[in-house]
């Protein structure tokens, strides 16, 4: 089956058969649609980015109150989706975008809902789900067959184990695993491995323990550890002070 191209191709790209690029679609330079992938609605993607079979990139949203708006879907850089993923743009309104940054793996069946803003270094193994109005950092990652609640947010470098249920925000550097979800303490692999300064993991320990593990009040913890002149610890204490669904930890009396 020849592709149908209708969208705008950059350079070197290669469009493998059954392919169906529709007309407002624009595609940066060197990337590698396989074969029956459908890209579809207001999509921009950018360079060097490899899109396995069978994905729907930019179908309409999952969203009862779409009503067929123009709404947008933009993909950086440099990101793998493999087969079968699902990828929605954004509805009126959730600011009318969905974005995906550079460098991320979405593995085979993931869903990512409209309106989800995703950063770079992220890897979603497969079948995770993000609901509508997620918010990924940068460097997170999540388990296989793992949903995430709409409108939760999860900080950079944090990790969800697989087969979990998440309905609160993560902060960053943090791990967290279950049904439903709770804090079981740092990403200490992931953290080991960005930072070669072992002096930062250890002001984020530091931090981590004062916030969840000290029995005192959060907000009052992290109002204190926001002064800090460490950026990780100021935004681990930020992103407590800022959570809108709360954090799901085990409260110490």
């Amino acid at each position: 089956m020849k592709a149908i191209i209708k969208g705008k191709i950059g350079k070197n790209c290669k469009i493998g058969e059954g392919v169906i690029i529709d007309e407002n679609v624009v595609i940066g330079d060197n990337c590698i649609i396989e074969p029956y992938a459908v890209i579809t609605g207001y999509t921009t993607i950018g360079a060097n980015n490899h899109i396995y079979s069978h994905a729907v990139i930019g179908s309409e949203p999952q969203d009862l109150k779409y009503k067929g708006e123009k709404t947008e879907l933009v993909i950086g850089n440099n990101n793998k989706i493999r087969e079968f993923t699902l990828i929605n743009p954004g509805t009126e309104g959730g600011g009318g975008v969905t974005k995906i940054g550079d460098n991320n793996l979405l593995m085979g069946y993931v869903h990512v809902a409209h309106d989800v803003k995703i950063g770079n270094n992220c890897i979603l193994a497969n079948a995770a789900t993000l609901a509508g109005h997620v918010e990924l950092e940068d460097y997170v990652v999540i388990g296989g067959m793992t949903p995430i609640h709409q409108f939760v947010k999860i900080g950079e470098h944090a990790m969800i184990g697989g087969a979990s249920a998440v309905a609160q925000d993560i902060p960053p550097y943090t791990l967290a695993e279950g049904n439903r979800a709770k804090l079981r303490g740092l990403n200490l692999t992931g953290l080991r491995r960005r930072f070669s300064d072992r002096s930062i993991i250890d002001e984020i320990k530091r931090a981590y323990k004062e916030l969840f593990e000290s029995g005192k009040p959060i907000r009052e913890v992290a109002q204190k550890l926001v002064k800090s002149e460490n950026p990780y610890v100021k935004h681990l204490a930020e992103f407590v002070l800022n959570s809108k669904r709360g954090i799901p930890y085990d409260r110490k009396v």
